[in-house]
C-alpha cells in the first residue's frame, strides 16, 4: 500500500491522532508527515462529530462497505477482513461515574500495517491504559502491537467487572446465611448485568481467537500468541459468569424459600392466637347476650369472676398448646 500523507487524515475535531514512532512512545500528527508501516498512525474520532462525520463519509482511504460500521452501525463484536484492511467490533465496559458499568461501550477499528482509525461516541476508557503507556514510552511499537494491547486492556476491565460482581454475589450469600434478604431489585438488576456481559462477551471472545488464528500480514506469531492468550483469559471471564448466573438462580429460590417460611411462620403466629382466645370470644359472647337469667348478673363481684375465669381459660389452652408442642 502507498504512503499516507498527514494532511489527507488530519481530521480538524479528531480525539487525537498520533503516529508511532516504533519504539514505545508517539507524537501528534503533522500534515507534513508520510505515514507508512514504520511509522503507522492512530487516528480515533468521535463519530458524532462534524468533521469527523464528514470525513468518515468522503475519504478514499476507507472502503464504502466500512464507512457505515465505523459510524456507528456495527453493534455485535465482530471481525471482517476486507482486502488490506481489517474491520473490528469491540464493546467495553462503561466506566462512567453516571451510567451503568453493564451498558458496554462500542468501539469500532478499521486498521492495517499503515494505519488504525477507531471510532466510538461515549469514551473507552481501556484506551486510556495504551494513551498512558505511549505518553510513557512503553506502549506498542507497531499496529499488531498496537491491537494486542487494546484487547488486553479491554479484557482486564471486563475481568474487574466480573470479579465486582462475584463478590458482590458472594456478600449476598453471606447474607442470606443470616436471612437478610436483599432490596427489591437488587438481585434482579445483578444477574441483568451478569446476562448482558455473557451476551457481549461470547461473541468477543470469539473475536479474539480469530484474531489469533488469522494470519494477518501486521501480526506475528508472538502477538497471534498473546491473542489466544487474551481469548483464553475471557474464556475464563465466561466461565465465572455462568458460575455467577446460576447462583443468582439458587439465591432467587433461597429467598422466595425464605419469604414463603417468614409469611407461613406469621401465619401460624396469628391461627395459635386465634386459637388462644378462641373459648374466651366465645364465654364473652354467651355472656355478652341481653337476655334474663345470666349467672352473676345481680352479684357485685361477678365481673371480677368472670374475668378471672377468662385469664384461667386463656391460661389453660397455652398451656396444653405448649404441652403438645405446638408453641
Amino acid at each position: 500500500m502507498e504512503a499516507i500523507n498527514g494532511a489527507d487524515i488530519n481530521v480538524p475535531d479528531a480525539v487525537f491522532a498520533w503516529v508511532l514512532d516504533g519504539k514505545g512512545g508517539a507524537r501528534s500528527l503533522q500534515d507534513s508527515d508520510v505515514i507508512d508501516a514504520t511509522n503507522p498512525c492512530w487516528l480515533h474520532l468521535n463519530y458524532t462529530h462534524p468533521d469527523s462525520a464528514q470525513w468518515l463519509a468522503t475519504t478514499p482511504l476507507l472502503p464504502n462497505s466500512v464507512r457505515d460500521a465505523l459510524a456507528g452501525d456495527s453493534v455485535r463484536p465482530r471481525v471482517s477482513r476486507l482486502g488490506e484492511g481489517t474491520l473490528i467490533t469491540l464493546r467495553c465496559i462503561n466506566g462512567s461515574t453516571d451510567e451503568r458499568p453493564d451498558q458496554l461501550v462500542a468501539m469500532r477499528l478499521f486498521m492495517n500495517e499503515e494505519l488504525i482509525i477507531s471510532t466510538r461516541q461515549r469514551k473507552v476508557l481501556a484506551l486510556d491504559d495504551v494513551v498512558n503507556d505511549l505518553k510513557e514510552g512503553t506502549g506498542p511499537t507497531d499496529c499488531g502491537t498496537w491491537l494486542v494491547d487494546v484487547c488486553d486492556a479491554l479484557t482486564d476491565h471486563a475481568s474487574e467487572f466480573i470479579e465486582e460482581l462475584h463478590d458482590k454475589i458472594i456478600d449476598l450469600e453471606d447474607n442470606l446465611l443470616d436471612q437478610q434478604i436483599p432490596p427489591r431489585g437488587f438481585l434482579a438488576l445483578l444477574r441483568k448485568q451478569l446476562i448482558v456481559m455473557r451476551r457481549y462477551m461470547t461473541p468477543q471472545r470469539d473475536v479474539y481467537a480469530r484474531l489469533a488464528s488469522e494470519r494477518l500480514n501486521w501480526m506475528n506469531d508472538d502477538q497471534r500468541r498473546r491473542m489466544q492468550d487474551i481469548a483464553d483469559r475471557m474464556g475464563r471471564g465466561l466461565d465465572e459468569i455462568d458460575s455467577c448466573i446460576a447462583r443468582t438462580a439458587v439465591m432467587a429460590d433461597e429467598i422466595a424459600q425464605v419469604t414463603q417460611e417468614s409469611l407461613a411462620r406469621r401465619s401460624y403466629t396469628m391461627s395459635l392466637m386465634a386459637m388462644v382466645f378462641l373459648p374466651s370470644t366465645f364465654l364473652t359472647g354467651l355472656f355478652g347476650v341481653n337476655l334474663g337469667g345470666i349467672p352473676g348478673g345481680e352479684y357485685r363481684f361477678g365481673f371480677s369472676l368472670f374475668c378471672i375465669m377468662l385469664v384461667v381459660v386463656i391460661g389453660g389452652v397455652t398451656w396444653w398448646l405448649h404441652r403438645s408442642k405446638w408453641l
